[in-house]
């Protein structure tokens, strides 16, 4: 009897160590897991290397300071948000294969990134296909509206047209140099802009276009060209599209051909303060550049955000600029959006960020539109020496960003609404949606 009491007391207490093993052995199995659910994983896909290493590595910052000064907040959801950086490094075929892994493989619940048009172009199948959803903060030649991504940077209507209205205002131009980066945003923002000045009365032979590749550094004889097209006798101006590190040679350039701006000024859509601080400006002062936010403009949240910005930076120079300000916005929006369904989840976001307001750093609201667009305020300034910017003009309300331009005919009677009519370009004539929202 003893011996039959003895053998059940060593049966149960082996089984409870092995039960108890096995437990600790789960433990160990299940705690990444756990773990990986006690953060929201946000991704960013912005190039640290290559030709727009110049202009994307400060948005990447700028993404890092944003989700660490919402942890210090308690998160999103009661969890805390862990950044995911990869490196698509200015190659855009990379930029499609890492957003797939941020998807994938990190599973990411949302990703803040891109700069190039090409770049976008090139994830956006992957956002489609996989469900995801995209936050693109940079100005952009338009003519799309894709369910899954929402667009923080400037449409047309709301930088390249405001700017050529600026300029036959005040200064009074007559002829047009189109100057841009080979790719799809210099070459269909140029395309609604020649359609628009021809619009305005402005003849086929007063408008010369030009395009360049990708990190173009020999531009004396491009610089020579402008200069003799703006000998006509006829006020000329420069549009510049010109994206990433060819900016640098392409102002020096100016300044070594003398160049000045009460000659033939520029104006710029892809140079802010980041692009400005590698650059003697001085030789630039009074060119001119068009955005939705400038450093130099003076409200309570702006000076709060660069004081805040330079501190988590270490760096009491370090700039700010309108990208950076769009991501702001951007990220602000998909909180909200996620506080509001209690979730992650990218169908629930998605239909809950339209109609979504955040404050803007220039004392205004913008809203998330129907067509994934957002109301932005449009600033002019002119460049100072210390590469700041002097603003010249302010539109008096919030521009509604149009994802369809008014001014090419395939275009015109389109809009995208992803509330009423499910769909990113729904001809309006027709009644029709044309599939593809781009």
């Amino acid at each position: 009897m003893l011996t039959k009491i003895a053998h059940n007391i060593a049966t149960m207490t082996r089984r409870r160590w092995l039960a108890a093993t096995a437990g600790l052995a789960l433990g160990f199995a299940i705690s990444p897991v756990l773990a990986a659910d006690d953060t929201i994983k946000v991704g960013v896909l912005h190039s640290l290397s290559g030709t727009m290493a110049i202009s994307e590595t400060t948005l990447k910052d700028t993404i890092l300071f944003l989700i660490d000064e919402q942890n210090k907040k308690g998160g999103v959801l009661g969890k805390k948000l862990e950044a995911v950086v990869v490196d698509p490094a200015s190659n855009w075929p990379l930029f499609a294969e890492k957003a797939r892994e941020l998807i994938t493989k990190d599973k990411v619940a949302v990703v803040f990134g891109c700069w190039t048009s090409v770049s976008r172009k090139s994830v956006l199948p992957v956002f489609k296909e996989l469900n995801s959803i995209l936050f693109y903060p940079v100005q952009y030649e338009g003519e799309e509206s894709e369910r899954n991504v929402f667009y923080t940077g400037a449409a047309p209507n709301q930088q390249a047209i405001p700017a050529v209205d600026y300029l036959m205002k005040e200064d009074k131009v007559k002829r047009w140099v189109l100057e841009g980066t080979d790719y799809v945003y210099p070459r269909t923002t140029n395309k609604i802009l020649e359609a628009y000045l021809k619009s305005k009365g402005v003849a086929a032979d007063d408008i010369m276009i030009n395009y360049t590749p990708f990190g173009f550094a020999d531009w004396q004889t491009e610089v020579s060209k402008i200069k003799a097209f703006g000998s006509a006798g006829k006020k000329t101006a420069v549009v510049s599209t010109i994206n990433g590190d060819a900016n640098v040679p392409f102002y020096k350039e100016l300044g070594n051909q003398g160049i000045k701006a009460t000659d033939i000024p520029v104006v710029a859509f892809s140079v802010g303060e980041e692009e400005l601080a590698g650059i003697d400006t001085k030789p630039l002062v009074g060119h001119l550049a068009a955005w939705n936010y400038f450093e130099s403009i003076k409200t309570p949240a702006n000076e709060k955000f660069i004081k805040e910005w330079q501190a988590y930076t270490k760096n009491p120079k370090r700039t700010t600029n309108d990208p950076m300000e769009a991501h702001v916005i951007g990220f602000n929006m998909w909180v909200k959006a996620v506080e509001k369904v209690k979730s992650t989840d990218a169908d629930k976001v998605i239909d809950a960020l339209p109609g979504t307001e955040a404050p803007n750093l220039t004392g205004g609201i913008s809203k998330m539109l129907p067509n994934h667009h957002i109301t932005k305020p449009v600033f002019i300034g002119e460049i100072k020496g210390d590469g700041q910017f002097n603003v010249v003009y302010k539109t008096k309300d919030l521009v509604p960003g149009d994802a369809w331009s008014k001014e090419l005919d395939g275009s015109k009677d389109l809009i995208g609404d992803w509330v009423g009519k499910k769909c990113g370009n729904y001809n309006v004539k027709t009644n029709k949606c044309l599939g593809s929202g781009s």
